[in-house]
């Protein structure tokens, strides 16, 4: 007898070199079959987008239609070949044979799921070019928030797929048993979907997009990203506050970004025994001071607020371009302070106190600097 015809748990070794030899060549070739395939499909793709690269749609298909393609073929090798009877074993009435082509169908499943999120992932890309050259950060969150909720249900029909291929369950059974407990299930994720139904109402009434400055109950800070069960904010201080959608609904939210002009204020404090002309004088010089930023500064109004026997106040109110960044409104600051105190330098205009500048920043955060003069 030939030494390829002799049997070896219940198979030929031919057939085993046969099943050897097709896996290790899917192997070689998968990267070039991988990429056949990936181009096939970009050529699908294409028409519905000129400006997309081809290497996009490969760099993000290609490593898990490789490991697919391998898996597809090994399990289909293996197909040929005869489980042997003597491995056969019982667990719990479950056949060896039974628990292993479960596992194939399953590893079958999760790389295929795999590959579809990997063409969601590109489709989102695709979307987010042809809404870039409009600028509407709205558009923007809204593609990466659909791409989650694809992502979720994607994968939780794979989850019920392998529920279905590899355990036998029956799905109708499966859906009875989940209306059975569904009451349960719903009042302990009472919070979860009252989150996730949150961030619906977010995306379609929109009080806020990615990028806004917001306040809510005692955070400020900038959207980086809103997503099913939370909003991200960046605070002044740099740190990341995650706040449950649901919160952000239901509270009153301060969007910063949404204002026109940014109200800002500057309270001078005079000694009482200041001379009403030298009063006057102030009064001129901190107009001039902003008249001459035009750029930065669209209205202003400086006043006579108080004279007591503490000292005389001076309110100075001015308006800024929400557009302006915070850089620019410091280095404003920063000029005002120095206009100030030359001015009063220049004038012999003295305080027994010290003189409080008070900003309202972007932030609604009100700053104070103190000066000695």
């Amino acid at each position: 007898m030939n030494m390829l015809d002799e049997i070896f748990f219940d198979n030929p070794v031919k057939s085993y070199l046969l099943v050897a030899t097709v896996i290790i060549v899917a192997v070689l070739l998968k990267r070039y079959l991988s990429r056949y395939i990936a181009s096939l499909l970009f050529l699908l793709i294409k028409r519905s987008s000129k400006h997309i690269q081809k290497s996009v749609f490969v760099n993000l298909v290609v490593q898990p239609l490789d490991s697919f393609l391998v898996i597809l073929v090994s399990v289909l090798a293996f197909d040929r070949l005869y489980f042997p009877h003597r491995l056969n074993i019982k667990i719990y009435h479950v056949t060896a044979h039974d628990i292993v082509e479960s596992f194939f169908i399953g590893i079958i499943i999760i790389s295929f799921i795999w590959f579809l999120l990997r063409v969601i992932d590109f489709i989102a890309i695709l979307i987010q070019e042809k809404v870039a050259p409009l600028d509407a950060p709205a558009d923007n969150q809204l593609v990466l928030f659909f791409k989650d909720f694809f992502k979720v249900f994607l994968v939780t029909a794979g989850m019920i797929m392998v529920l279905k291929f590899c355990f036998n369950i029956h799905i109708g059974q499966l859906i009875t048993g989940l209306s059975i407990v569904g009451a349960a299930l719903a009042l302990a994720a009472k919070e979860s979907l009252e989150n996730l139904i949150a961030s619906f109402i977010i995306f379609f009434d929109k009080p806020f997009i990615a990028g806004d400055l917001v306040k809510v109950n005692t955070f400020s800070g900038y959207v980086e990203r809103i997503g099913l069960r939370s909003t991200r904010l960046r605070t002044m201080d740099k740190t990341l506050v995650t706040v449950p959608n649901k919160q952000m609904v239901d509270s009153i939210v301060d969007n910063s970004s949404a204002r026109d002009h940014v109200r800002n204020e500057i309270k001078v404090e005079l000694i009482p025994q200041t001379p009403s002309g030298k009063i006057e004088i102030v009064l001129a010089g901190i107009k001039n001071i902003f008249l001459s930023h035009p750029k930065k500064i669209i209205t202003s109004t400086v006043y006579l607020s108080d004279v007591t026997r503490n000292g005389i106040v001076i309110i100075c109110e001015f308006f800024t371009p929400s557009q302006l960044s915070i850089d620019n409104v410091n280095i404003l600051k920063e000029d005002i302070h120095l206009d100030i105190k030359k001015m009063q330098e220049q004038n012999n205009v003295n305080s027994f106190q010290a003189n409080s500048f008070t900003f309202t920043t972007a932030a609604n955060q009100a700053e104070t600097d103190v000066v000695k003069t």
